[in-house]
């Protein structure tokens, strides 16, 4: 019995150590990091965007060079 409680108050005590380091060298506030992830959420969507039209373009030509060949 001693050893589950002593395990419970190492398990507490580690986390509430833990909970604030964590908070204690976090560079950023949670708004700012939520701010941080959208940005580079929305700029990663831009990227796939763009290289879909990119290739979306290159398919279409290739396509009209396989429908129209040049004789």
């Amino acid at each position: 019995m001693r050893r589950i409680i002593n395990f419970i108050l190492g398990a507490t005590v580690g986390g509430i150590v833990g909970a604030t380091l964590a908070l204690i060298f976090t560079p950023s506030s949670g708004e700012e990091i939520r701010a941080q992830i959208t940005d580079r959420t929305q700029s990663f969507a831009a990227d796939i965007r763009q290289a879909a039209s990119t290739k979306r373009i290159e398919l279409q030509e290739r396509l009209e060079t396989l429908r129209n060949p040049k004789e």
